[in-house]
């Protein structure tokens, strides 16, 4: 038994050195308790929006099930079909509990689809500059340093009033704008991989460029990928919002945050607040929520930036 014993030490003691890293990742996390409440709460965020369609009173983007006698009605008032206006309705007489959430999902829709294209188009971008080298990192770099130059929003709007309006228009355009954050940042991580043993050892087997590049040295880059990759996404529903607000972003027949605060702006002055108040502050919610769970994984992933 004593030898059975010690054989299987060996292996206890390898699977607790591969769970290490994580266990440690999430007790780091879990230590700061407004990111952890930060991360529940934008959990019920994303959760609201998807079921958007079974707990809301009505599909505020359907013509059929919206009344214009219910335009502007106040918080706690009544419809006309009976239901009661939570937080009011907007100018055509859709319920903002029903438009919000609606335009919560297109928001988010919108973040992480261009996110994610972004990401995959910068890391591979990144990678083949470090990899590489020479003029071809010079190059791309050049165009990098040339895109980060410009405001990102100025650039945003240039881009959406060649494209048009809708969803897909704006994705394209934010990919193009964010793209270059993540190629910055996956570039500076492998240009320290590159020189390590374990790539030169690689290299000297025969492996594949593409094998090194995607399943040796981008695996040790997502650290701080996944930090830009969190604060862009709220900066990218950020800079969505205020194409929709500015009228070049998505359609008035797109749910959108964006267009919603668009649409009450020109009643503040009426008193009637709530028709940009509340999808005003549903938004600056979500990008405070998406903002401080990437703060944590800031802190936890690289220590050295701790504030």
């Amino acid at each position: 038994m004593t030898d059975m014993a010690q054989q299987a030490a060996p292996g206890v003691a390898a699977v607790a050195k591969v769970e290490t890293p994580l266990r440690r990742f999430i007790s780091e996390f879990l230590e700061d308790k407004v990111a952890v409440g930060a991360l529940i709460v934008l959990g019920a965020i994303v959760l609201l929006a998807i079921l958007a369609p079974f707990i809301t009173p009505q599909n505020p983007y359907d013509l059929a099930q919206v009344d214009i006698m219910d335009s502007r009605r106040p918080p706690g008032t009544a419809s006309m079909e009976g239901y009661t206006f939570i937080i009011g309705s907007d100018g055509v007489g859709r319920d903002l509990y029903s438009a919000i959430l609606y335009g919560l999902r297109i928001s988010l829709t919108v973040g992480l689809v261009a996110g994610l294209i972004a990401v995959v188009i910068g890391a591979s971008v990144g990678l083949i500059a470090a990899y590489v080298g020479g003029r071809t990192d010079t190059l791309i770099m050049r165009v990098v340093d040339l895109q980060l130059s410009l405001p990102a929003i100025l650039v945003a709007l240039i881009l959406v009033s060649v494209l048009g309006k809708g969803v897909d228009k704006i994705i394209l355009a934010l990919v193009i704008v964010q793209w270059a954050y993540y190629a910055r940042t996956v570039r500076a991580s492998a240009l320290v991989e590159r020189k390590k043993e374990y790539v030169e050892a690689a290299t000297c087997l025969g492996l594949s460029h593409e094998r090194i590049l995607f399943r040796h040295i981008l695996p040790n880059c997502l650290a701080p990928l996944i930090v830009v990759a969190t604060v862009q996404t709220a900066h990218a529903i950020a800079l969505e919002a205020t194409l929709s607000f500015l009228g070049v972003g998505l359609p008035q027949t797109e749910p959108s945050l964006g267009v919603l605060i668009s649409n009450g702006f020109q009643y503040m002055l009426s008193g009637r607040y709530w028709i940009s108040f509340f999808p005003g502050f549903a938004l600056l919610f979500t990008i405070v929520t998406i903002n401080l769970v990437g703060d944590r994984l800031r802190d936890v992933l690289n220590p050295r930036l701790k504030r």
